[in-house]
């Protein structure tokens, strides 16, 4: 019989197994309570006369809700990978397990008073609540490597306290690992992928996401570049409470970035045209972007019409031959020269040779449909989709070629995750963007 513990709806705090042997321990339970569901599923469908295939078994709803409750328990380098596949596998998960593990965007479970105090101590000192006048238990949010808490101090300043949990950085390399056997066994990224390469930068880049004092230097470098534009806002790190497990900062009021779609148009397109001429920035004048699209890393201040920016442990260099790769895209783009378009697309690495070789008429409807719809005059309406069910069609025979399936390099991966997030909450904010005009000013073509 399962602790009342192990059901999500029914508790809030919930310990986060800290321990490599607790931490394996866990995913044996998962791999036990998924076995014992592909047992239960198989001969339901042996019994009405079907003869299933391994990953059928494997894919269930029944499993789908086992592997996001304990990601969701074992929070780090787990839950942040769940997370990544709900929100870019896309048409590639099973609508199933798409929508189960969408749920781990948006939950996570907190640690107990208790688990917090000892995290607390142990980087503060046992008297670290002298150093408030007021520090709120209660976290205002809990993620995937860290819950973050409202504290005031002495002088009246208040901050926002990130406390990453117990564990998840001695994990990482195990808890990746451990999801990518899960992905292999689920059948879902066919044996010719070699994952490696992107397991091991994924490893790389968990790592620094856990490493808050590299978090707080890149905050205040994009703290630096963003001071004279009024649009952004950047909290500022606090220096002498912040350590490589506790990142300390100015508390920014703000929004949730969804509340924008109750805005009038004119405020929704002034919002997203700030946030792509950042991602731009970032692309061609930073040589950094924060690559995690995930909407809660914005807040929108509605009084001052300010985008706060927040988040910066995904924030990462870019090459200068990745910026120079979405150079030439971008000159093909606004050139309508489609041939070279997909040439440039395979070149870079977008594309793979033999997906475009198998599937070029497919391949070319594509780029004619966004092109078609880019061409558009006036700005870019995102909240016209009419192009996505071509693109949807046209990808369906490519997604089924297995043989075909590549992944592009690792830092066009994190850069186009970043550009692919934004213009989802574009869409998602019905806005209206001149995209051609501000691309082209990036390039230096206007």
């Amino acid at each position: 019989m399962a602790d009342q513990d192990d059901k999500p709806g029914n508790v809030t705090h919930r310990a986060v197994p800290s321990g490599r042997f607790a931490r394996a321990g866990a995913f044996g339970r998962l791999a036990g309570g998924v076995a014992g569901g592909m047992l239960a599923e198989g001969a339901r469908r042996l019994a009405n006369g079907e003869r299933p295939k391994l990953g059928d078994l494997v894919l269930t709803p029944g499993n789908a809700a086992r592997v996001a409750d304990r990601l969701s328990h074992l929070r780090g380098a787990a839950m942040k990978l769940g997370q990544m596949i709900s929100m870019d596998a896309g048409d590639l998960l099973p609508p199933e397990l798409q929508t189960i593990l969408a749920r781990l965007r948006d939950q996570a479970y907190r640690m107990p008073p208790a688990q917090l105090d000892k995290v607390l101590k142990a980087q503060w000192g046992a008297d670290w609540r002298r150093r408030f006048r007021h520090f709120e238990a209660a976290p205002m949010a809990a993620a995937s490597i860290g819950q973050v808490h409202r504290a005031t101090l002495p002088d009246g300043r208040v901050l926002a306290i990130k406390v990453q949990y117990p564990g998840v950085r001695d994990s990482i390399g195990s808890d990746v690992d451990n999801v990518a056997t899960l992905l292999r066994v689920s059948n879902l990224i066919p044996p010719s992928i070699d994952l490696k390469p992107l397991l091991e930068e994924a490893k790389r880049q968990l790592a620094e996401e856990a490493d808050y004092l590299r978090e707080a230097d890149r905050m205040q470098a994009y703290g630096d570049r963003l001071a004279g534009d009024a649009r952004y806002v950047v909290p500022r790190p606090e220096p002498s409470l912040t350590t490589p497990l506790v990142l300390a900062m100015d508390f920014v009021p703000g929004q949730s970035v969804d509340t924008l779609a109750e805005a009038p148009q004119d405020i929704r397109d002034t919002a997203m045209t700030a946030l792509i001429q950042l991602v731009l920035r970032e692309l061609f004048e930073f040589g950094m972007m924060q690559t995690d699209p995930n909407f809660a890393n914005y807040r929108w201040q509605a009084k001052t019409g300010r985008l706060v920016l927040l988040d910066f442990g995904a924030a990462r260099d870019v090459p200068p031959e990745t910026a120079a790769s979405y150079r030439r895209l971008i000159e093909a783009g606004l050139a309508h020269d489609r041939d070279r378009i997909r040439e440039i697309a395979v070149e870079t690495g977008f594309l793979g040779e033999k997906a475009v070789a198998a599937h070029r008429p497919a391949v070319d409807r594509i780029i004619a449909a966004i092109d078609d719809t880019m061409a558009k005059a006036g700005p870019f309406d995102f909240g016209d989709r009419a192009f996505v069910p071509v693109v949807r069609e046209e990808t369906r025979a490519m997604i089924a070629d297995r043989d075909t399936w590549h992944v592009p390099h690792v830092e066009t991966l994190f850069v186009q995750r970043k550009i692919s997030g934004t213009a989802l909450l574009c869409a998602r904010l019905k806005a209206r963007v001149d995209v051609r005009g501000l691309a082209a000013e990036a390039i230096g073509q206007i």
